[in-house]
């Protein structure tokens, strides 16, 4: 909410984000229930809805929860297949379970009263870990010493190869970095400037524009939110496939 105070407007659009206790106003321990936790359980639950419950009733000519159940599980499995090859679709319960939280989590952060939990980097941050964490550790069971060919670029000239080493080694590892803090922020940048202009609809001079603006911004967040699921997936698949296939 905007007020007016002296020398201009005082709101704070990242309140939106603070973990807060489900009970009381207390300190937040790790066993404490809080809105994160709420909002986590919530699109868990959401997921068992559509894609258990939902088809529970499965037909040859199917209902709309079990034609969207359909649409996801063949969208997410053509991805590993078109990315990791066929080597791939063992891990494809794994990576369909990572899509779905994903895209139901952002997706549900954009009803009114609700909380963004991949909009937090403590989120992301465990999915991306677990991701990276996994890929080395099958990249090793695999292929063995022969994993650390992903670092070496045979192709390019003999004295370029150390420094190319150098360089992958470094965006090895920067990976789970940059997987998470792109989830985080994009979701995060899309909810801040929600705030702001809703902010502003509270003065009455600014309100129509400030009402256009929520509505197209929203509009473009609706997008957002699947395609941050989807990027964040493929990225997976394209890790999979480094530790499945090494050699450059």
């Amino acid at each position: 909410m905007a007020t007016e105070e002296t020398g201009g407007l005082s709101f704070h659009p990242m309140d939106q984000f603070v973990v807060k206790p489900l009970f009381g106003d207390g300190p937040v321990n790790w066993y404490t229930p809080t809105n994160a936790t709420l909002w986590l359980a919530l699109t868990v639950l959401a997921i068992i809805a559509l894609m258990v419950i939902g088809t529970r009733g499965r037909a040859i000519v199917p209902n709309r929860t079990q034609s969207i159940a359909e649409l996801m599980y063949g969208m997410v499995r053509k991805m590993v297949e078109d990315v990791t090859g066929k080597d791939g679709l063992k891990y494809f319960p794994y990576i369909m379970t990572l899509f779905m939280f994903i895209l139901f989590a952002n997706a549900l952060a954009l009803l009114p009263k609700s909380f963004s939990t991949t909009s937090h980097i403590a989120v992301t941050a465990v999915l991306a870990l677990f991701v990276f964490v996994g890929v080395t550790v099958l990249g090793f069971v695999k292929n063995g010493t022969h994993f650390l060919g992903l670092f070496w670029v045979s192709s390019a000239p003999l004295v370029m190869r150390p420094i190319l080493a150098v360089i992958e080694v470094i965006s090895y590892f920067v990976r789970p970095v940059s997987h998470s803090i792109r989830l985080a922020g994009n979701i995060m940048a899309g909810h801040a400037v929600m705030k702001v202009f809703a902010a502003f609809a509270a003065i009455a001079a600014l309100a129509p524009v400030s009402v256009l603006a929520i509505v197209g911004v929203y509009a473009l967040e609706v997008l957002v939110v699947t395609i941050q699921a989807y990027v964040f997936t493929i990225l997976t698949c394209v890790y999979m496939r480094d530790a499945l296939h090494p050699s450059h």
